[in-house]
């Protein structure tokens, strides 16, 4: 499987998942994530995904200062509905690193390891993403925004020829290399293009 090598150098992301960690499916339930874990999920790189992995990082981050996060112990709570925008896309990927769902999720063993419930939209916050601490209550507020990070102008008259359906096989090329050059400097750029309050 060959992919852009930018993928293999963004930060990766760990966490402790008690409910792995009882089954024995990792090793003291260690979970390490990649930015290469979200595209494979999404079934592609944009710069969506990117945003949703750096704020899902960097949130993962501001609420636990002092040490490794705990999977299926966060609530995230999205400020727009669901099928509002980019946020079901977005919510997958929370969902596939946080381990938090909505009424879809995991219903737990014995009232412990519960999953469903630890998602909540249209919810009244400032900001796209509320991430909360279950065990203290801490939160952190995340917003994410790319526009600092330009587009080449040879992206637009690319796009219009996808859309319609006769790009050439070159310009397929082009477009791709241009599209994740992009993704690539939003990752690098992380502080510039997330908020967290």
């Amino acid at each position: 499987m060959n992919y852009p090598t930018f993928f293999d150098t963004v930060e990766s992301v760990t966490l402790y998942d008690p409910l792995s960690d009882v089954l024995g499916a990792f090793e003291d339930g260690k979970i390490t994530f990649s930015y290469l874990d979200v595209v494979k999920s999404a079934g592609h790189s944009c710069p969506t995904m990117a945003g949703a992995y750096l704020m899902i990082r960097e949130g993962l981050k501001a609420l636990y200062p002092n040490g490794v996060s705990e999977r299926g112990a966060i609530k995230v709570l999205f400020k727009e509905n669901q099928n509002e925008g980019t946020t079901g896309v977005i919510a997958n990927a929370f969902s596939l690193i946080t381990g938090a769902t909505d009424n879809w999720g995991f219903k737990g063993l014995g009232g412990k390891y519960v999953r469903k419930d630890l998602m909540t939209f249209h919810a009244d916050i400032p900001l796209s993403v509320r991430m909360i601490r279950i065990d203290t209550q801490a939160y952190v507020d995340i917003a994410y925004n790319p526009n600092s990070i330009e587009i080449d102008p040879m992206m637009q008259p690319l796009m219009k020829k996808i859309l319609t359906g006769v790009l050439s096989q070159e310009e397929k090329v082009a477009f791709g290399t241009l599209w994740q050059a992009r993704v690539a400097k939003i990752l690098e750029n992380f502080d510039k293009v997330i908020t967290i309050k």
